[in-house]
Order: structure tokens, then C-alpha cells, then sequence
């Protein structure tokens, strides 16, 4: 049975990460934590677990973390998980980092997005980003995975299979993606309050999101080659889920017959991503760890859409998929 302990618990993600843990057969909640001011007994913080949960969610006690989990999810904020994930490499406790913190291999792109500077660049060398669907066989030998931008998840699964065959422009991609208000985490906003997002749409981070130069790096690894991403998303009145428009120009003459076969075979065996023959919603994969996928070619331009729930597939259920491939468990564990 393997231990897990859970940083930052008190969060959405960290919900989540509860949720899908109580139903995993052999994983074992051992360890909860939060800021001071958000502990107490899980089923308090979180009514739903009520009768499911007897653990409590406490402040961080590093030594007692290490004695009593043999993995740590921490669902940290960026720039916050680089302060503990060195120490617990060292007790030997395996890490699935939420935080963008050893996403990017390049530090000053890094320190350039998230305005600080970068303090364990020891083990961002070592950290395996965790795609599954594209860097399984690197995660199963891992310590510290990168655990993926939900934003980056769905673009990168819908681009994927025309990157790896060659068979679009790599300087000239546009995602385009809409996402839940659950995207911006669980602390209070004018922006995300209820009265503004209610029958609203609206773009943010124009030009300047975070995730944008982290679908550029796994772009380029799967490509071989530099790729240039337009990336620009937007806010919608729903709690969770992305839905990502994602358009190529192609190098040569595609076929519309070509692109079906092309995301199937890529796709083959992947128990968590399903390609479509009709353009996917959000509510198809709500609550699941699921990407479903539908390319088409419109005008000569292929376009991809794909939709994932950013709190599951996104966030906690990547991250438990990830852990089970760390710990050789069968990938669906917890996620079925």
C-alpha cells in the first residue's frame, strides 16, 4: 500500500486529489496539509468527506512527512514548491509537483514568466514532466515529476500527433482555449466573483500567460524542432473543464480521411484519451481523468479540438496517474 501525503490540501486541487485517493485500492491517505488558517478535520474543511475522511488537514511538519508518506502530492502554488521539494527528495520520499516550478528547463524563461528567482535548479535538471501519454517510459524511473498546466495538457494532446508526423507549421500555431472558473484556484477575486462571471466571457493574459512558454518547450521536444505558440485563453461561466481550439497550417496537402487515422493510431491503447468523430464539450469529460480529441480540416487548415477536465486531467487525476506509473500500478488505479 503506498503512503500519500498531500501538501496544500486545502485547495481545490487538493480536494481533488482527496476525492480520487479515497476510491484508489492501493494508495493510503496518510498525511494532510495546509496554511494554519485553512486546517481542521478534512469532513469540516470539506463536507463532502464527512463519514470518508477521519484525517485532519495540519500545518506543515516536514519530519513528520517524511516518517509517515512514501509519495507527496504537492499541490503548491508556483514559486512555493521549490522551497520543500528538495528535502523531500533527500528523506527519499517521491514528489508529483503541481506548481510550474520544474516544469521549464530554461531558468531564466522561467524567472522571466513567474518574476522570481528560480532557488533548486539541482533538481529542476532531473524533474520529468508528466505527460503520460508522451513521456511514460521516463516516468516510470523518476523521483520528481512536473506535473502538467491543465492548459498545456489539452493543447499539447491535440497537437501532438500533426508535430510528430511533420506535418504542420511549427511557427505559426494558434490555441485558443476556454476554461472554468475553478482555473483560478480557490482564493477570491473581483474578476472570478459570481456577479462578474455569470453570463460572461472574457479573455486574460493576453500575451503574457505562464503557460505559454511550457507548450512551447513540449511542442519542441515532440517536434524535434522550435515551435511558436499564439496562445490566448479565456474565462467562462462554468465551474470546471477546458475546452482548447487548436489551429495548424499544414506543410502539404492534407486530406481530410488522413487525420482520423492519424489521431487513432497515435492514441492506440491510451486508456485516458479518446478521438472523436464530432466536435467533444466540456460536459463529456466533467469529473473524469479523460482527454477527447477531434481534428478536422477546415479551409485547408486543420484545426483540433480538445476538451479535458482542468481539475482531473488537468490537475489530480494527471498527478495520481502519474503516481501510479512511479509505483508500476496499473495507470487507471483510482481514476476509473
Amino acid at each position: 500500500m503506498i503512503r500519500v501525503a498531500i501538501i496544500g490540501a486545502s485547495g481545490y486541487t487538493g480536494a481533488e486529489s482527496i476525492r480520487i485517493l479515497l476510491r484508489h485500492s492501493e494508495a493510503k491517505l496518510t498525511y494532510l496539509t495546509a496554511l494554519p488558517e485553512e486546517c481542521g478535520p478534512a469532513e469540516e474543511v470539506f463536507p463532502e468527506f464527512r463519514g470518508r475522511c477521519s484525517l485532519a488537514i495540519e500545518p506543515l511538519d516536514l519530519e513528520k512527512l517524511k516518517k509517515s508518506a512514501d509519495v507527496a502530492l504537492c499541490c503548491l502554488p508556483h514559486k512555493v514548491s521549490m522551497q520543500f521539494v528538495p528535502e523531500l527528495l533527500r528523506a527519499g520520499v517521491k514528489v508529483v509537483d503541481f506548481s510550474a516550478d520544474y516544469r521549464l528547463k530554461d531558468v531564466q524563461v522561467y524567472e522571466e514568466f513567474y518574476k522570481v528567482t528560480h532557488t533548486d535548479t539541482t533538481h529542476l535538471s532531473e524533474a520529468v514532466y508528466g505527460l503520460p501519454e508522451l513521456f511514460r517510459a521516463k516516468i516510470r524511473q523518476a523521483r520528481l515529476i512536473a506535473n502538467p498546466g491543465c492548459f498545456p495538457t489539452g493543447a499539447t494532446l491535440a497537437l501532438a500527433p500533426l508535430l510528430k508526423a511533420g506535418l504542420v507549421e511549427t511557427d505559426s500555431i494558434i490555441v485558443n482555449a476556454v476554461t472554468g472558473t475553478s482555473g483560478a484556484g480557490k482564493t477570491p477575486s473581483t474578476k472570478f466573483h459570481f456577479p462578474n462571471m455569470n453570463e460572461n466571457l472574457f479573455p486574460y493574459g493576453i500575451g503574457t500567460h505562464r503557460h505559454t512558454p511550457e507548450m512551447e518547450q513540449i511542442a519542441a521536444e515532440v517536434a524535434g524542432s522550435p515551435v511558436q505558440i499564439l496562445f490566448q485563453p479565456h474565462a467562462g461561466p462554468f465551474d470546471r473543464g477546458i475546452l482548447s481550439s487548436v489551429y495548424c497550417r499544414p506543410r502539404r496537402a492534407v486530406a481530410s480521411d488522413q487525420l482520423l487515422p492519424l489521431y487513432q493510431n497515435f492514441y492506440q491503447g491510451e486508456p485516458f484519451v479518446h478521438v472523436r468523430k464530432a466536435a467533444p464539450g466540456v460536459k463529456d469529460v466533467c469529473g473524469t481523468n479523460h482527454c477527447h480529441i477531434f481534428p478536422a480540416l477546415v479551409k485547408g487548415k486543420v484545426v483540433v479540438f480538445s476538451v479535458i477536465d482542468n481539475l482531473v486531467k488537468g490537475a489530480s487525476g494527471q498527478a495520481v496517474q502519474n503516481m501510479n506509473i512511479l509505483f508500476g500500478l496499473r495507470e487507471t488505479m483510482g481514476l476509473e
